[in-house]
């Protein structure tokens, strides 16, 4: 357990590689220091929200926000060069353990490496790989890679353990943040929006190319929206990753359109709204806690889609749907990611209040699942991690000695 790691602190290099990886790893950090009363140091790469808890980032963690094959393209030299980098960085300071959160594009990559190069360093990945969306033969990749995963999912255990791949369920951190806590009327009173306004959240996502493929597409449906809805006011929240590009796309919308940042900004807006237009991701999760009507959007390129469609066996894009099994939250995907359907949709949630109600009582099933135990996520996730650590030091050559796969002269 947290309480048996001893001696000296405790090193853990966290990889992160985008906004939501960038949120579970702060509450890991808050986590684990809470859990070790202070005594474990971070080092690694992360975001704002790792660096507001100490963290040092060996360079910025927006370079790693990339996403389909062909957006990575062009900076793939520079993506190798970090790899590279963040590998030398590892085996020179061989840490307690190495945890990658989730981005596996960069992070089974950098463990890939480390693992050939120096096989006694621990390696944990946080957030299990989709392998039951893709193909679950693919666990036994991460079954020769990793000493422990850490799954969001209560279904994703048995995918690894059958390969013999020790994972733990934590549950999903976003049922640690203030989701369905906002509060509303303050964001009205603070941003001059006036009781008989009706908000829709929009959230391009926090990747550059998302938000440049998304954003035309839903200022064309605020365009459609407004003749039949004139009391709309859009309200954006953004991440700094994006935030000028996203800035400048909706200087010129058709509607009073705020920008916001934060957390608290966030939220607030999700209670101030009736309904939210989002691109697929973790934020799906955020509006079912929030019991937000949304349309669900998103849009790659075609190609990379074509190659995707080979692999991908769910029949949905957001995990609400993918835990209920059935399509409750509309996904616009690809060529029906269209501003004709997106503001029809919006529409029928916005003026039809069964419709309303349908999916507000859909998302609470997928809350109480996310919500479930009385352990934060983030802390059964430090505990795990933790433990590995205490393992590791409990089986440590002795001091002078040459771990596994060490080579000396």
């Amino acid at each position: 357990m947290a309480d048996d790691v001893a001696g000296d602190v405790p090193t853990l290099f966290l990889i992160a590689g985008e906004p939501s990886g960038d949120a579970l790893g702060a509450r890991l950090m808050a986590a684990a220091r809470g859990l070790t009363g202070g005594k474990v140091r971070f080092v690694g790469i992360g975001g704002e929200r790792m660096t507001a808890e100490g963290l040092v980032s060996l360079f910025p963690m927006a370079e790693l926000t990339l996403f389909g094959i062909f957006e990575l393209l062009p900076h793939l030299p520079n993506l190798i060069r970090r790899i590279d980098q963040t590998v030398a960085e590892i085996l020179r300071m061989r840490p307690d353990a190495v945890v990658g959160i989730d981005s596996p594009g960069f992070t089974v990559r950098v463990a890939k490496k480390v693992r050939a190069a120096d096989p006694a360093i621990p390696l944990v990945h946080y957030v299990a790989p989709t392998v039951w969306a893709w193909k679950p033969k693919r666990a036994a990749k991460y079954a020769a890679i990793y000493d422990h995963l850490l799954a969001v999912l209560p279904f994703e255990p048995p995918y690894f353990e059958k390969e013999g791949l020790a994972c733990t369920f934590v549950g999903h951190s976003v049922v640690e943040g203030q989701a369905g806590k906002g509060d509303g009327p303050g964001f009205r009173q603070r941003h001059g929006i006036a009781a008989t306004d009706r908000v829709v959240a929009v959230l391009p996502g926090s990747r550059k190319g998302e938000v440049s493929r998304l954003l035309p597409d839903f200022r064309a449906t605020l365009e459609l929206l407004r003749p039949s809805h004139p009391d709309l006011v859009a309200v954006v929240p953004t991440v700094a990753t994006v935030r000028d590009r996203v800035a400048a796309a909706i200087a010129d919308w058709p509607v009073r359109t705020l920008l916001v940042e934060g957390d608290t900004e966030k939220y607030d807006a999700f209670a101030a709204a009736e309904v939210a237009l989002a691109a697929s991701g973790t934020v799906a999760l955020e509006l079912a806690l929030a019991r937000l009507p949304t349309v669900i959007a998103y849009r790659l390129n075609p190609v990379t889609v074509a190659l995707y469609r080979r692999l991908i066996r769910v029949k949905y894009v957001n995990l609400v749907n993918l835990m209920l099994d059935r399509m409750l939250v509309p996904e616009l995907l690809q060529q029906d990611c269209r501003p004709d359907k997106l503001a029809a949709e919006l529409a029928r949630l916005l003026d039809d209040p069964e419709a309303r109600q349908m999916q507000i009582d859909g998302v609470a099933e997928v809350a109480r699942w996310l919500g479930q135990g009385d352990i934060p996520p983030s802390e059964r996730a430090a505990r795990a991690i933790l433990d590995v650590v205490a393992e590791h030091r409990s089986i440590r050559p002795q001091e002078g000695k040459p771990r596994t796969g060490e080579q000396r002269p």
